[in-house]
């Protein structure tokens, strides 16, 4: 796949655009004021692969809290600022990295000084479009806005802001289903060349969320759209991130991580692969290395499989299994015994 050459944008310690590695991002759901929760929160983040953040600030002590946050953490942090331009002010004089504002309920008189004072601290500014809260004059009498109008309501903020001489902008269009979220980002990448960050808002469960953020952003990353991606769901943030590192993964854009490759399983398998892959999956989850580790029910295909995974465990008969390493079989022995042996290889994996 071919990416567009988006503008470089600096956000905290790391930039995006222009080929850049495709950031991960998640939000808290902690309230910010309470700072250690928050930390905490951001630090299990952290530790799953989140390489930006984004809080929520509802009220002047989460804005007042950015600092002390910020002074714990080591990633990017984005304020996520809704109708207060004071809460936006005071979000950048705390030390935010970023700020997201919602042209659908921002006040447009604030807009200056705020301009004025992102510019003078050297922060981007995130426009952020959501389906459910367009301005009102774009949206009109319909029910529901349509994916011109949410590329019209980005590039007239686009436009105002860069009126103000402001150019450090990323742009996202979030809208809860995948078809209108694909067309107006295909829309706007073609009217723009600032970094896009990807996600399906509203995308639903663990189980749905995550079918629809990987096709939605999938697609659009396949074609060559994106600099940043938040998976949205109704669940532990950190799921998010692991959910996001699978979707870069399976398309080859990053590599972190184990990846566990395991049959659908039939008549032939030996081993428990359902129940072994679901342990295998939970215990790699905070796997930093990225190997490949095949969980396969028989020879017919785990032996090929295991060829080409950095350990894999194969079954081989009644209740029997074969460990193999670097494509080498290294043991063959009961199904508990080689599972064993193999957490025990997968410990040493980031030592």
């Amino acid at each position: 796949m071919v990416r567009k050459k988006t503008k470089i944008i600096k956000i905290g310690n790391i930039k995006i655009g222009k080929g850049l590695p495709i950031r991960i991002q998640s939000m808290t759901n902690t309230p910010t004021w309470d700072v250690k929760k928050t930390v905490k929160q951001i630090k299990d983040l952290e530790n799953a692969g989140c390489e930006i953040i984004r809080v929520s600030i509802p009220d002047l002590k989460s804005a007042q809290a950015i600092k002390k946050i910020k002074e714990q953490i080591n990633i990017p942090l984005v304020a996520d600022i809704h109708f207060s331009g004071e809460l936006a002010l005071e979000a950048i004089r705390q030390g935010a990295d970023k700020i997201r504002i919602n042209p659908g309920n921002f006040p447009k008189k604030s807009l200056k000084e705020i301009v004025t004072l992102a510019k003078k601290k050297n922060i981007s500014i995130r426009i952020g479009i959501n389906s459910g809260s367009l301005e009102k004059d774009i949206l009109g009498k319909r029910k529901k806005a349509t994916a011109e109008m949410m590329v019209k309501s980005a590039m007239r903020s686009v436009k105002l802001i860069e009126n103000l001489d402001f150019h450090n902008l990323v742009i996202s269009l979030k809208a809860p289903d995948v078809l209108r979220t694909i067309k107006a980002h295909e829309l706007l990448s073609k009217k723009t060349n600032y970094p896009i960050h990807l996600g399906i808002t509203e995308a639903g469960t663990y189980f749905s969320g995550t079918i629809k953020s990987s096709i939605g952003i999938g697609y659009l990353l396949l074609k060559g759209i994106g600099d940043t991606i938040r998976v949205s769901l109704s669940a532990d943030p950190v799921k998010e991130v692991l959910v996001g590192w699978e979707i870069l993964k399976s398309l080859e854009l990053r590599e972190r991580g184990v990846k566990i490759v395991s049959c659908p399983t039939c008549s032939r398998s030996k081993i428990n692969v359902i129940k072994i892959a679901k342990e295998l999956e939970e215990l790699t989850a905070s796997t930093k290395k990225p190997v490949k580790i095949a969980v396969m029910g028989c020879v017919v295909n785990g032996l090929g499989e295991g060829k080409e995974s950095f350990l894999a465990i194969v079954g081989s008969g009644d209740s029997l299994a074969l460990l193999m390493k670097k494509g080498k079989i290294i043991k063959k022995g009961e199904e508990a015994e080689i599972l064993k042996e193999l957490k025990k290889e997968i410990a040493k994996i980031d030592k």
